[in-house]
């Protein structure tokens, strides 16, 4: 931890999300430098105590929220979904504690802890929404694992106002495809404005946006706190 003059002196992981997580671990149990190209939402920021630094050339871009997006015609068709997924929202850290204790569980389980734990946050999605009787409604999403987080809390609470709910997976450009066409009713997977930008350019007028779910999501690079002279990707030159 003495030379932190030349990048090439340091550990940078940047290849698969195992091995890179594999490292930090060993680099953080040792006290070691390590960077680490980062991302939040990631259960990695529960584990490890890490501090995204500065990035005063904007090199990874700004920040980017998760929108609730639906089908046209929901609003009339379902009042009662319309009005927990319009007050559908979180912030990272509801999402990232519960993406790590899904990697020790299962999300059905880290959902339901979840939902228990923050029951006040859940009434404010469901205040004033009446239970209906088996209603069918379906939630695309990505395979992603915050996706996954996100898409599970409003399935276990559709589900318990009674709605008969499926969430499928599938790839980002199918799921605006099939909100625009009415052959799905929701998603709360959306990155916007940047990541999937195109995909609401092209649907525009076909899909109703009912803003973020979610906010502060960010690539960056990132160090384990004790690498306190080093804030900024300046420092590493």
């Amino acid at each position: 931890m003495d030379d932190y003059d030349n990048l090439s002196d340091w550990e940078l992981q940047e290849s698969s999300t195992g091995s890179m997580l594999t490292a930090l671990r060993e680099a953080i149990q040792n006290e070691e430098p390590i960077v680490i190209t980062a991302w939040s939402p990631h259960w990695m920021y529960e584990e490890f105590d890490l501090k995204d630094l500065e990035d005063p050339e904007n090199s990874f871009g700004d920040a980017e929220d998760i929108n609730t997006i639906v089908r046209v015609g929901l609003e009339k068709d379902m009042p009662e979904a319309f009005k927990i997924l319009d007050n559908f929202e979180w912030d990272l850290e509801d999402m990232q504690s519960l993406m790590y204790e899904a990697e020790q569980t299962s999300f059905e389980e880290a959902a339901a802890d979840w939902i228990e734990e923050n029951q006040d946050k859940v009434n404010s999605w469901t205040d004033g929404v009446e239970d209906v009787d088996g209603t069918a409604i379906e939630i695309v999403s990505t395979p992603w694992d915050s996706e996954r987080a996100s898409s599970e809390v409003l399935n276990q609470v559709l589900t318990d106002k009674g709605f008969d709910v499926t969430i499928s997976d599938v790839d980002p450009a199918i799921v605006f495809e099939s909100i625009a066409n009415g052959k799905a009713d929701a998603s709360v997977a959306p990155w916007l404005p940047t990541t999937h930008g195109l995909f609401m350019e092209k649907y525009e007028g076909d899909i109703v946006d009912l803003g973020a779910n979610l906010t502060g999501t960010q690539n960056s690079l990132a160090v384990p706190s004790y690498m306190e002279d080093i804030n900024s990707i300046e420092d590493l030159k």
